[in-house]
């Protein structure tokens, strides 16, 4: 059934973006001239301006469709929703100046304009916020469902299918699995769907069984398989989609190239690695380190000023470190431990009561007040506010052999605070779970990924109880 209106929701969906926008005008229009607070100028009437919001109407839909805006989003994020919303409103708004510089249109309002432009966009990103959560809602509760069919009962299609238990809101459901050595497999499966026959029976199955998207998981040996499958799967009209069994080679959102007419999975391609993507990211990092460093000032002279008071030493502590593409760069930090003649500091790690602190730094460690210094790195551009957190050059040597795919992380800048370090993985915690956070965030960066993760550090707040 949801194949079968699936057209016709997508078409709902663009019918309500324009309806809203219609119910935008009207509020950006008593906003600007109708409400207390108007303005007592006179000002042209609402038909004049209305012709402009059609335009407007109509230029978000072309873009929408061209974007794939009004596509099926069950398995998107909101992230992605917003992000899209925000280029699909600004390249229509754009347009629709365009237009108006063309035809001289000089007398519409400003300040409507940038009233009607954010209501839209927030307006939009509110109500598709809602609309998720709601189908969310009725997914968990058994209502609009997909159903899916498994091919393979092994670990793959073992493991996609507990995976696509712990997130209901998606509202898939595996009627069962088909596999070739029913008996190898039956007896631990305890909980897991059953095993419907063979893949050589898909053909008879998708005739008798309601099945929306048919998902691929055999090993590599049955790769002679494929060409039946899909053919069945295409006759019958169902989508069908592959789990590569090399997958955990392969990024969260593999990419696609084509090299001499045919097509390549890349390994390890980051949204990091488009030119607009770091070039957004960089200016933020530039505006929010300004802010921080103007804002915190005061702060970091009174601490300049306790280490000063309580130990004898330089204020500012700098110690080698690991950065983007494996250059190494000085990282900036309130001294909070005593000055050692030892040269070994960049070869021990900080243990809990570590009689190298002084009972000031104690306090810097405890509550991260020693890292700031670190925006400082970010202007000079070693750094950036989010990402993985950096390591001794000796410590990267010893990790990069013990703990797989360690050297990803150098494909980005470091961070101030990353994803691993806003679920609490910081200070004396497991290398190889920081990295499996680290690897998700690159592969998965947006820039309201970033926002995220700078409230949620904010919010579980700068005490570290793993801080030595």
């Amino acid at each position: 059934m949801i194949r079968r209106y699936q057209s016709w929701l997508s078409q709902l969906y663009a019918l309500c973006d324009v309806l809203v926008i219609q119910v935008f005008f009207i509020a950006a229009w008593w906003l600007k001239f109708e409400s207390p607070w108007k303005e007592m100028d006179g000002y042209l009437p609402m038909g004049r301006y209305y012709q402009w919001v059609l335009l407007y109407s109509g230029l978000i839909l072309l873009t929408g469709t061209f974007l794939h805006f009004y596509s099926p989003k069950r398995k998107k994020t909101f992230a992605y929703e917003t992000w899209k919303t925000l280029q699909i409103h600004l390249i229509g708004f754009l347009l629709m100046v365009a237009l108006m510089f063309v035809y001289k249109e000089i007398d519409i309002s400003r300040e409507f304009l940038a009233i009607f432009l954010t209501l839209n966009i927030f307006g939009t990103c509110l109500y598709r916020l809602w609309v998720k959560f709601f189908l969310r809602s009725m997914r968990r509760k058994g209502y609009n469902k997909q159903f899916v069919l498994i091919l393979g009962a092994g670990s793959l299609g073992r493991r996609f299918y507990k995976n696509l238990q712990q997130q209901p809101e998606l509202g898939f459901e595996v009627v069962g699995f088909l596999d070739d050595f029913v008996m190898e497999h039956e007896a631990p499966y305890g909980d897991y769907k059953p095993i419907l026959g063979k893949t050589t029976e898909l053909a008879d199955i998708l005739e008798r069984v309601i099945v929306d998207e048919v998902v691929i998981a055999l090993p590599l040996h049955a790769y002679t398989k494929y060409g039946a499958l899909i053919n069945a799967c295409e006759k019958a009209g169902v989508r069908t989609m592959i789990i590569p069994d090399f997958f955990t080679y392969l990024p969260a959102r593999p990419s696609f190239d084509n090299f001499a007419g045919i097509p390549l999975i890349n390994v390890r391609d980051i949204p990091l690695d488009s030119l607009g993507n770091r070039f957004l990211k960089r200016a933020f990092d530039l505006v929010f380190a300004i802010f921080a460093i103007t804002l915190t000032a005061p702060v970091m002279l009174i601490i300049a000023i306790g280490i000063k008071l309580t130990s004898r030493g330089t204020i500012i502590f700098k110690q080698e470190r690991v950065g983007y593409n494996r250059r190494t760069f000085w990282m900036y930090k309130f001294r909070s431990m005593r000055v050692s003649d030892s040269g070994n500091g960049n070869q021990e790690w900080t243990v809990k009561n570590d009689p190298r602190r002084t009972r000031f730094g104690s306090f810097l460690r405890r509550t991260s007040l020693d890292e700031l210094p670190q925006f400082f790195n970010v202007l000079l551009g070693h750094m950036s506010v989010v990402g993985p957190r950096p390591e001794r050059p000796y410590f990267v040597e010893q990790f990069k052999e013990e703990v797989p795919k360690y050297m990803v992380k150098h494909h980005v800048r470091p961070g101030m605070t990353g994803w691993a370090q806003s679920n609490g993985l910081r200070g004396d915690t497991s290398i190889p779970d920081r990295i499996s956070y680290d690897i998700y965030y690159m592969e998965n960066w947006s820039f309201f990924f970033d926002l995220r993760i700078i409230v949620q550090t904010l919010w579980n707040g700068f005490v570290n109880k793993n801080a030595y």
